[in-house]
This record gives structure tokens, C-alpha cells and sequence, in this order.
């Protein structure tokens, strides 16, 4: 499946998301077997990015919207990997198809309190009152069969999303507030990647200059985990290539950071993660 033009992106910001995209996606089951995530891009009326479920069950229309996100592609994807961590489907970006994607009135509620209500509707307000469409409901002729299997679909979004609620309590600890200065930290390097910097590579006299930078992932002596990018002072030829001047992180290697600013904080699975920037180390390196 081909990867849409992003509208906005430049083209190397666009390659590192696609890559963070794959990163995510790489151990899932293929689309073909268990369905996929549809993160939709913009169009004329609909300046946000939206997300979708595809399901191979149905015999005809088998992209279900679920909710708008965000204009901002970085937003977008957050979001939608989060609700969709602990899901078996991986999440891919797509254009709009107005044919397969325009309710055809399938899945709008016909009957009770939630009538005139779409399924997406229900999933949000009641999932409860969905759960029992889904499995309690008895169609009478063909078009409400499509409609229960519908909101089956919808319901194995529910329980995606609640997959993420019932895992483990956070593990670890933020190291403070984003804005905050920390000083004198002991951290341990866990894994470093180095990954070109979208918005510092350049064309010199015709000459690609990439500058690239070091992703740490790291641990302090309590065990929580830190992410930092330290950016090379000079270029390179080659993408992904560290210039030799440069220090070359390693695992195990142990870092003394002098003062730090928190860049922000995230989750990643139930781990706390603390980001840092303006980082000043102790020792040089």
C-alpha cells in the first residue's frame, strides 16, 4: 500500500514519520487477516485528519469512520497510535475514498432511544447500549444483519481501546513538569539511534549536507526512563551517517548530565518517559 503525500510536510519529515509509522506497525498482523486503522488525510470541507476502522468481514463497504483527530499530522498520529497501542491492527495513513467511505445509512440506528444515531454515535455516548446491538439484537431481514455486523465492528474498536484502559498502572516516574530545569543526573545509555535532522539538512553548492542527530533512550538509577536527541555540530555526506568528529553514543555507556531542561513527558506502553533538551553534561563528550 502506497504512502500519501502528507499536505504541508516536506518530504524528509514526511520519511521519518513513515518510518516511526512502520516502527509501530512492525510485529502486527497484516491488514488482509485482521482488519487496519485508517488514519484519513485532510480534504476540501474537512481540514482535520480523521480516524477509520477497515474490517475484512463485511461483503460490500468496509471503512467505518470513528472520530476527527487533528490538522496537525504529529497530533494526529499520537493520538491515533495511542488509542490503538494494544490493538493486533496496524494503523495506516490513507486518503479520503468518497466511494468507500460515504455512509450508505447502513449503520444508522433504526429503532430505540438512540434512533437516527450513527454507530460511531453510540460507540462514544453508550458502548454499553452498542455491546448489546451487537450481540443481543436480532436482525430480521438482510440490511440489519449488515447492520449487527457493523456494530460488531465497532464494538472490537471498544475493546482496542479498552485494552489500553485495564493495562498495568504507569511504571516509573516523570522526572518533573514540562519547563523544569533538573540538574546532575546519572544516566545510562539503553539504545541510541541516529536518524538525519529534518529541519537543519540542507543543499550546499549542489552538495547534500545532512546533519544528523543521536536518539538516546536512557535510565537513571531509579530505573526511569529518559529520551534525549543530541544534534551533530557538523555535516555529513551520507544520510544516517555520524561525521567522525563526532561522539559516537553506546549501550551501557553512563552520561552526567550537569542540568537539563524537561523538552515534555509521554507514555509509551505503561512506562513514564521524561524528554529532555538544552542538555549541558557534565563531563564533555
Amino acid at each position: 500500500m502506497a504512502n500519501p503525500n502528507m499536505p504541508g510536510v516536506p518530504p524528509s519529515e514526511q520519511a521519518l514519520l513513515y518510518s516511526k509509522l512502520n516502527e509501530y506497525n512492525r510485529g502486527r498482523a497484516s491488514y488482509k487477516e485482521v482488519g487496519a486503522y485508517l488514519v484519513v488525510m485532510p480534504r476540501a470541507g474537512q481540514p482535520a485528519y480523521s480516524l477509520w476502522i477497515y474490517s475484512p468481514l463485511p461483503e460490500r463497504q468496509s471503512i467505518f469512520y470513528i472520530c476527527d483527530l487533528t490538522a496537525d499530522v504529529h497530533e494526529a498520529l499520537r493520538t491515533a497510535s495511542t488509542l490503538c497501542f494494544y490493538s493486533p491492527r496496524p494503523l495506516l495513513m490513507v486518503e479520503y475514498n468518497a466511494k468507500r467511505m460515504q455512509s450508505k445509512g447502513d449503520d444508522l440506528v433504526f429503532f430505540g432511544k438512540y434512533r437516527g444515531h450513527f454507530l460511531h454515535e453510540v460507540l462514544r455516548i453508550d458502548p454499553a447500549y452498542l455491546s448489546w446491538i451487537a450481540f443481543k439484537f436480532q436482525p430480521q431481514i438482510p440490511k440489519q444483519e449488515r447492520f449487527v455486523q457493523i456494530a460488531r465492528i465497532y464494538h472490537s474498536v471498544y475493546l482496542d481501546v479498552q485494552r489500553r484502559k485495564l493495562r498495568p498502572k504507569a511504571s516509573g516516574r516523570y522526572l518533573g513538569k514540562e519547563g523544569e530545569r533538573v540538574e546532575n543526573l546519572t544516566l545510562m545509555v539503553q539504545s541510541v539511534r541516529v536518524e538525519d535532522n529534518p529541519y537543519k539538512t540542507q543543499v550546499r553548492n549542489g552538495v547534500r549536507c545532512f546533519y544528523v542527530r543521536q536518539v538516546l533512550k536512557l535510565r537513571d538509577a531509579a530505573g526511569n526512563a529518559v529520551l534525549m536527541r543530541i544534534n551533530a555540530r557538523t555535516s555529513s555526506r551520507e544520510s544516517c551517517q555520524l561525521p567522525a568528529t563526532e561522539h559516537a553514543f553506546r549501550t551501557g555507556e553512563t552520561l552526567r548530565v550537569a542540568s537539563a531542561r524537561i523538552a515534555g513527558t509521554y507514555m509509551s506502553g505503561n512506562v513514564c518517559h521524561t524528554r529532555l533538551s538544552h542538555v549541558k553534561f557534565a563531563q564533555t563528550v
